[in-house]
Order: C-alpha cells, then sequence, then structure tokens
C-alpha cells in the first residue's frame, strides 16, 4: 500500500486505511496514532470502532482491498494477501480511465 501511494498519488490514487480494531487497546485513538508512525503509514486511516465501514461493505475478513472508481463504484476486490501485479493493474487501469 506505502509503494502504490508514493506511485501513484500524484496521478489519483487515494488509499485510505481502515482500522478496525480486534483488540480493546486497538480502540483507542492514541494508540492508533502511534501505530501509524511506528509502522510510516503515509496514507489516513479511519478509525472504525463501531464497524459502521466494515459493515457497509460487508466485510467478512482481513486485509480485503477495495477499488474504487473515479464515479464510486467498486471495480475491484481483493481478500487476503498476494495478487500484487493484478491490483497494480486495476489500479492503473482504473486511474487511465477518464472522469
Amino acid at each position: 500500500m506505502r509503494e502504490w501511494h508514493y506511485k501513484y498519488n500524484d496521478e489519483g490514487l487515494v488509499i485510505i486505511g481502515n482500522h478496525y480494531p480486534e483488540f480493546s487497546y486497538e480502540k483507542d485513538l492514541d494508540n492508533l496514532k502511534q501505530a501509524i508512525i511506528d509502522l510510516n503509514v503515509p496514507y489516513p486511516v479511519a478509525q472504525d470502532n463501531s464497524r459502521g465501514t466494515w459493515s457497509a461493505y460487508h466485510n467478512r475478513y482481513w486485509p480485503t482491498l477495495y477499488l474504487i472508481d473515479k464515479r464510486g463504484h467498486i471495480r475491484y476486490v481483493h481478500v487476503g494477501e498476494g495478487r500484487y501485479q493484478i491490483t497494480e493493474a486495476a489500479i492503473q487501469s482504473l486511474l487511465a480511465e477518464s472522469y
């Protein structure tokens, strides 16, 4: 995610992390802020303590990656690790589309 952020940010890619805490200490905003610093996360991360975003996407697994096009439609979903080349090709394809 970090690499894609740096590589495609200037072309219009916006990455937003969604943090749905697994453990109680992860619900603390200060702990999340520190983790973002410690992990050098360069893009925004939303704290989803109430599971609102997680549920709105009918998410069941972590990690899940959603690519949303310029009109707000989900165009690509990948559950789990891997498929990095396929995902990057999907990013490039969506960025190349006109608005």
